[in-house]
């Protein structure tokens, strides 16, 4: 028989237990009135860390977004839902702890998490699923297109992505531009390359300089941030980048390694810049060596959804959404914006003014003749890829450096 003393410390260590146990799980923001049914809980699955400065920082702050917007929302979360991080786990069970919080629709917010959000979506045909970027509400044959419970969204990054490059290329001075890359896949290769059609464009047509002194070249780390004895430290290769001439690096990836790196070596003396990716706020970790960034806003998708969702009207959709071109940087409407970095000139920003203007006027960078990294012919003289095209890429482009496929 335990003692009372022995029972009081018995009780205090299995609080503690469960405390510590809620903190190592990443959630927070409780659905304390879950069970009473005043509120509409919504979960969210991050690949990375909530406040990591770019993709999932993106997400969570769309989360906030929606609780602002939607009166009797409550956002519970799971960061760092990834194989190093959490390993022997799956995100479709990841999204079950938040459906026992009272979740009755969950955002997959990694194009990594496809199998787990489809797997997810069919076991629970009663809650509703968003899948950030994928394919499954699209793709005719898709083996999970007809989910009715289940929807894709992704905002074409790829203009946001033609605006960095134009950015790298108006101010590079070398004529040599990094493209510091996560894994290699679809998404990564066609916004990789999208980055080097901008840089092309504004290096040949708007600055007026030689095609041929132009280099763009991508190294890939192997996965969206780094992850110490699995991928290549992204540290290291802006190092390199800079350490061998470049004086731009855009970054592909989801942490700022690209522009803190950019602000050591101006520190030190060196002209070099960075364009970081995802979130809004990523160029106020260095803004003396920031051209800008092209940032993702989910909070307007998500609010149409979870409102439709607790309306009872939510039908599947793949959405590909372009900026509102109306109003670039206003979140309440653009589903992507470019905001430009304090390193920006102001000659160079009305130059990148006026190629957005042309984007949004109708100029369309996928336009033939491109040829593939290998040269193989991938659009003809005058033809415009299509969105299958793109969104498939099964190369970089040829003019980019780097490879084009994960090395054997």
């Amino acid at each position: 028989m335990f003692s009372n003393k022995m029972k009081v410390v018995f009780a205090l260590l299995m609080v503690t237990t469960l405390l510590l146990t809620a903190c190592a799980k990443g959630t927070s923001e409780p659905a304390a009135d879950a069970e009473n049914g005043e509120n509409f809980v919504f979960g969210l699955l991050m690949v990375g860390a909530y406040n990591d400065q770019g993709w999932s920082q993106a997400h969570y702050d769309a989360g906030l977004y929606v609780k602002e917007q939607i009166p009797g929302t409550e956002m519970v979360y799971i960061d760092k839902v990834n194989t190093a991080d959490r390993p022997g786990t799956t995100p479709a069970q990841l999204a079950e702890e938040l459906v026992a919080q009272g979740a009755k629709l969950i955002i997959f917010n990694s194009d990594d998490m496809k199998d787990g959000a489809h797997e997810f979506a069919v076991a629970h045909p009663e809650i509703t699923v968003i899948h950030a970027s994928g394919d499954g509400a699209w793709v005719e044959g898709n083996a999970y297109q007809n989910l009715p419970n289940l929807t894709n969204v992704m905002p074409r990054m790829e203009y946001g992505k033609e605006m960095a490059g134009c950015a790298a290329a108006l101010t590079s001075t070398t004529g040599q531009i990094g493209y510091l890359g996560p894994l290699i896949n679809e998404e990564t290769r066609r916004l990789a390359a999208s980055a080097y059609l901008g840089a092309k464009y504004c290096w040949e047509n708007v600055a007026g300089k030689d095609p041929a002194a132009l280099t763009f070249e991508v190294k890939w780390i192997g996965f969206w941030f780094n992850i110490p004895g699995v991928t290549s430290d992204p540290t290291q290769v802006a190092d390199d980048f800079y350490n061998r001439g470049f004086d731009v690096v855009i970054s592909g990836i989801d942490t700022t390694e690209a522009l803190t790196e950019a602000k050591k070596y101006m520190d030190e003396g060196s002209t070099v810049y960075a364009i970081p990716y995802d979130f809004m706020g990523a160029c106020d970790q260095a803004s003396d060596v920031c051209l800008g960034v092209p940032y993702y806003n989910w909070g307007p998708s998500y609010v149409e959804y979870i409102q439709a969702a607790m309306d009872g009207t939510f039908a599947p959709s793949w959405d590909y959404l372009n900026p509102d071109w109306t109003d670039l940087n206003n979140v309440d409407t653009t589903a992507l914006g470019f905001i430009k970095g304090d390193a920006f000139s102001e000659e160079n920003g009305v130059k990148l003014d006026d190629f957005i203007a042309a984007l949004a006027g109708g100029l369309n960078l996928w336009t033939g003749s491109l040829n593939l990294q290998d040269g193989t012919a991938f659009l003809a003289d005058g033809e415009v890829a299509t969105d299958y095209q793109v969104w498939y890429l099964p190369q970089l482009l040829e003019g980019m450096t780097g490879l084009s496929t994960p090395a054997e």
